[in-house]
């Protein structure tokens, strides 16, 4: 069901953009200097995207923003515009494939989901607004005062919401998580860069429609702007989190853990958070938790034997976890760090979400080895489903049974019933 929802939405978008290109080509180019200008824009937004859109669900602020203005004009300096829907569809598309040229060239393929989603997203918007505004009706019944501004607004919030439902339905075809998580995520995403996209988007199409297509360059500088500064806060947060995957490493350096160990756990984990519905933020918390659970074995005179301490006696593995709180809050990670980190071997009633995640993986990822033999998986989640009656929650195991089931170390594991 979620995969051939994806493929609807993926099929929508390819009929919407064979029919807008085949459109144009048969009847022409309406106000070919306005088509111009905003093609310029998406190209220009495009080339300044990020060469990993996968990992972002706002690749190109600037072309979303000059996308939702050329769908939303309704007139050029004072004069009306006749561009139509598929128009718009047509010079969004030859637009943004021209953008992404440079990226294939240096060997980064544009992801195809977007291209849907701004397919889809624009053909939204637009078909909403120029069918009213060409026959004049929005205009008889609104007016061109602020009551436009707001029609503008409600109607990119409407688009926004579409968007946030196509990406939440493309990421569960592709990735098997649940809908309403998913979806939660993509719409708090839209209340940060989103808001400026459409903000910026009503502000160009006013802009245009009363000054003309000098206006644009003018309305764009901020959001590019805005696109920089979000590409340094990421590399920022890509640096932060190399650190915490270098500090993590040292357990293996140590030689107190098993080579791999920890990024295993640090994987899997945010799989099962993901998995139970937590969000973007409590899995990246989750995610240096889980890198960082073992670091309070560098504290130990005796290194725990093949670093496992899944089996280790109760005090024992709590007074480890203490040490490694003490460790984390050394380093300078968020406090939840540390806290799920000295947490980890409490039992787990008494354990934050993260906290029973991470001893749940980390005790299967020890039970089970390299994870290379199926039958070792399968004993290890025997053992913890015996234990869930006081070290794991129940919750927990069954949903890490669900993601090694769909493959979530990169095999299928065959679960058993129960």
């Amino acid at each position: 069901m979620r995969t051939s929802a994806g493929w609807a939405v993926r099929g929508a978008a390819a009929v919407l953009t064979a029919g807008g290109l085949a459109h144009t080509l048969w009847t022409g180019v309406a106000e070919p200097a306005a088509a111009l200008a905003f093609a310029t824009l998406i190209t220009v937004g495009e080339l300044a995207r990020r060469d990993h859109p996968a990992e972002d669900r706002r690749p190109a602020p600037l072309g979303s923003a000059g996308a939702l203005a050329y769908a939303l004009l309704g007139q050029d300096a004072g004069q009306p515009t006749h561009h139509g829907v598929l128009q718009t569809v047509a010079v969004v598309v030859a637009a943004a494939l021209a953008g992404t040229v440079p990226h294939i060239a240096r060997g980064h393929a544009p992801a195809l989901d977007h291209v849907a989603r701004r397919v889809l997203a624009v053909a939204f918007a637009a078909a909403c607004f120029q069918p009213l505004y060409g026959s004049g009706r929005l205009t008889q019944w609104i007016g061109q005062g602020p009551s436009l501004v707001l029609f503008l607004v409600l109607l990119l919030g409407l688009t926004a919401l579409c968007d946030a439902v196509l990406a939440a339905a493309l990421a569960g075809a592709r990735t098997g998580w649940r809908f309403g998580p998913l979806l939660r995520d993509e719409l708090r995403a839209q209340l940060g860069i989103g808001s400026a996209i459409c903000a910026t988007g009503v502000v160009m199409a006013l802009g245009v429609a009363v000054a003309g297509l000098w206006a644009l360059p003018v309305f764009s500088v901020p959001l590019l702007l805005t696109q920089l500064s979000f590409h340094r806060v990421d590399a920022v947060r890509t640096t932060y989190r190399q650190t915490i995957t270098s500090l993590a490493r040292a357990t293996e350096i140590a030689g107190c853990t098993a080579p791999g160990h920890s990024r295993r756990v640090a994987a899997l984990s945010r799989a099962v958070g993901r998995d139970l519905g937590l969000s973007e933020r409590e899995l990246t918390v989750l995610e240096y938790a889980a890198l960082m659970h073992d670091i309070g074995q560098l504290s130990l005179v005796d290194p725990v034997p093949g670093g496992a301490t899944a089996e280790l006696p109760p005090d024992e593995a709590r007074r480890i976890a203490g040490l490694g709180g003490e460790v984390a809050r050394r380093t300078g990670v968020p406090a939840e760090v540390a806290v799920i980190v000295e947490r980890q071997a409490d039992p787990y009633r008494r354990q934050p979400v993260a906290a029973r995640i991470v001893r749940a993986v980390n005790a299967y990822d020890d039970l089970a080895g390299d994870g290379r033999h199926p039958a070792g998986s399968l004993s290890a989640l025997e053992r913890l489903r015996l234990g869930t009656g006081h070290d794991y929650q129940p919750e927990v195991v069954e949903s890490l049974a669900r993601v090694l089931a769909r493959g979530g170390r990169g095999r299928v594991v065959p679960v058993p019933p129960g």
